[in-house]
């Protein structure tokens, strides 16, 4: 695989012609592990999404893109729209590091309207000739023809006394009359932590002091931090990383998850909680982005990837992709994630419903390749002796090879196992996920595959695996088996 140095990294697009950049999307398109209904880069690699927001009738999102390579390169905004979360335009690269203050990357943000125009705030970040970083809070408009005018000198330049240069993705929001922004941050003695900010126009901000989460000493940074309501409760919603793992948590390099807290006051700055909790228990999940819908819908997304992990794609020019969107509410003191209900416009035909009773293997036959969804509701009768059931997922039983969701209701624990899916990677970091359960007397398993993907909603959202997988020629196959009598149904959609 091609070795980057520092000067081809932080190549700016405009370096290369429009031939190049023609031919080197035709070599990605070429790719067996392009997705069919994810968002994924044209070329090089995507990472956080940014500037999610809907206005004047329409979702506006945008991720972090370096366009060369699947390597952390000089950083652009690529922009796409949609007016159904389901099917989404490219719109083109929107934001270029192309002034003083973002000239190494522009960084994560978000978008918030003001004065009837899309505006958004990001980092810019800056290197000196030291290679020191620098972070600048930079606001921008979005112009009816679509550019934008980034408003300079930075809104905060550099960083706060007691913090180092660890500080960027601000979220914005507006509320009574005022705007806020919460920054993720690093004290100088290394730990992370959030920055709130205020503004009375958007443009120069005041900060606040820090948001007192009840976590002193967890982890040595927090990224992509978002403050929200949902039913009246506050979530603050980040990405620590330098966790160390604990029983069946905190496994991948980085984590996201939030806490919840009943009130937060701002003249306190302080969230009172139950404790951290993981968003999503598979392999590949972080930098989450939300947004309000216009029925009042609080819509999530992330980037299906993890920050200094390598992927089987990374030889082909390409990484990564967008997890589809997914509708917060909370439950039981936890968050629930469920596909938004728009996404059943991608259901083409059901081929397969299947049920009844079940007490050994069945395979279940499809055609076609790894792009459907799958429902599957699962009973274990009381007087059974409660015995795992599996469900294999891109199978090739001849090769053993498959990716395995197991339910084990004796200790109320769903695993997931990539280790004989395809090609391997990130196997440092381990090959198997477990979520527990509180009650697993029956499960339902809403599942999305797509080519190189797979996102797993647990019970109606209660809890979800995202994960990404890189299945070979053959291994489309699925069955499922049960070591004592289950009752179950079956069904599968192939997606457009």
């Amino acid at each position: 695989m091609k070795e980057w140095t520092r000067e081809e990294r932080y190549k700016k697009l405009s370096d290369y012609s429009d031939d190049y950049m023609e031919e080197l999307a035709k070599r990605v398109a070429q790719s067996p592990f392009r997705q069919h209904y994810h968002i994924q880069p044209n070329t090089g690699l995507l990472n956080d999404p940014n500037g999610f927001t809907y206005f004047d009738g329409k979702w506006h999102l945008f991720y972090q893109w370096f366009p060369m390579g699947a390597v952390h390169g000089l950083k652009h905004w690529f922009y796409l729209t949609s007016t159904d979360l389901v099917n989404w335009n490219e719109e083109g690269v929107a934001l270029l590091p192309d002034t003083e203050y973002d000239s190494h990357g522009v960084y994560s943000g978000s978008g918030f309207v003001k004065d009837g125009q899309l505006h958004i705030m990001y980092t810019g970040n800056v290197r000196t000739e030291e290679w020191e970083r620098v972070p600048n809070q930079i606001v921008a408009r979005m112009e009816a023809d679509g550019s934008f005018t980034k408003f300079l000198p930075p809104a905060i330049a550099g960083k706060p006394d007691g913090y180092t240069d660890h500080v960027r993705d601000p979220k914005v929001w507006k509320q009574h009359g005022l705007y806020y922004a919460v920054i993720g941050a690093q004290r100088t003695d290394e730990t992370g932590t959030i920055l709130l900010y205020r503004s009375k126009d958007a443009l120069e901000w005041e900060l606040m002091g820090e948001i007192d989460a009840g976590l002193p000493d967890f982890g040595f940074m927090w990224e992509c931090p978002d403050l929200f309501e949902i039913d009246g409760k506050t979530v603050l919603l980040f990405s620590p990383q330098g966790i160390e793992p604990e029983g069946d948590r905190y496994h991948n390099i980085f984590q996201t998850g939030y806490v919840i807290a009943d009130d937060f006051r701002m003249d306190e700055l302080k969230l009172e909680h139950n404790g951290f909790q993981e968003l999503d228990a598979g392999f590949d999940f972080y930098a989450t982005q939300t947004a309000e819908s216009p029925d009042g819908r609080r819509i999530l997304t992330a980037w299906m990837g993890l920050p200094d992990v390598a992927y089987p794609t990374d030889s082909e020019d390409w990484a990564h992709c967008l997890t589809l969107p997914r509708e917060l509410a909370i439950k039981d003191g936890k968050l629930i994630q469920k596909p938004v209900r728009e996404l059943v416009a991608l259901r083409k035909e059901k081929t397969v419903y299947d049920a009844g009773l079940l007490s050994s293997e069945k395979t279940i036959e499809r055609n076609g390749g790894n792009c459907y969804e799958l429902q599957l509701d699962v009973a274990f009768p009381t007087s059974a002796d409660h015995a795992p059931v599996t469900l294999e997922l891109c199978e090739d039983a001849a090769n053993d090879k498959r990716f395995r969701i197991t339910l084990d209701p004796s200790v109320k624990k769903i695993t997931i196992d990539r280790s004989r899916c395809g090609i391997p990677f990130a196997e440092d970091f381990g090959t198997t996920r477990t979520l527990t359960v509180e009650q697993m007397d029956a499960v339902k398993l809403q599942i999305f595959v797509d080519t190189s993907s797979i996102e797993i909603f647990v019970n109606d959202g209660e809890g979800t695996f995202t994960s990404r997988v890189f299945p070979q020629a053959g291994e489309t196959g699925l069955s499922l088996a049960a070591g004592s009598t289950i009752d179950y149904s079956l069904e599968i959609w192939e997606l457009a």
